[in-house]
């Protein structure tokens, strides 16, 4: 659907698309209503994140370049704001997606750390368990829990906490993907 006016022919048609369609009463359902500044600088709404993971969520087998629609009464449609609001949508989401992406790439790399952390531990332990001597024991009591807490850590690091943090990342990679438009109703 090609609608150059972007006038809603039929809006049953719309919301029924792969698209993600929320209706707005005012451009102010986008932001925080604490936050007096112009549109290009606004703090988002909590519950229009909210809504739009939960959109997103529902459309996970859509493309990944999918389209937000924004349903605003005809009357209280300004061009130029939009433009504003498109802007600091699309740069909202794509500084989320870099941190998001940053996060990840510290997680892989503190377990990396924790996992040559518990080699060298474990390391010493075989060195240190044909040794005789109160000394050495006392280091081995240490470094051998030591090499197995840290071994564990670092797969915690680089399997189970990335597979939790990952769906926020599609999240803002898809968000800052998506084409985003506004029609009339």
């Amino acid at each position: 659907m090609s609608n150059e006016s972007n006038e809603i022919p039929e809006s049953a048609e719309v919301l029924r698309e792969a698209k993600i369609s929320l209706i707005l009463d005012s451009y102010d359902d986008l932001f925080s209503d604490f936050d007096p500044r112009s549109y290009s600088e606004r703090a988002l709404s909590d519950d229009f994140l909210a809504e739009c993971k939960k959109a997103v969520r529902e459309k996970k087998n859509a493309p990944q370049i999918m389209e937000l629609r924004f349903l605003i009464p005809s009357k209280k449609r300004v061009k130029l704001d939009e433009n504003k609001i498109k802007k600091r949508l699309k740069d909202y989401y794509q500084k989320q997606a870099k941190e998001k992406q940053k996060e990840m790439s510290q997680l892989r790399k503190e377990g990396l750390e924790w996992l040559a952390l518990g080699f060298f531990f474990s390391l010493i332990s075989t060195f240190l368990i044909s040794q005789q001597g109160l000394i050495s024991k006392i280091i081995l009591i240490i470094t051998e829990p030591g090499g197995w807490f840290s071994f564990w850590t670092s797969l915690d690091k680089l399997f189970l906490e990335p597979k939790t943090r990952k769906p926020e990342l599609e999240f803002y990679n898809r968000m800052a993907k998506m084409s985003i438009k506004f029609y009339s109703y």
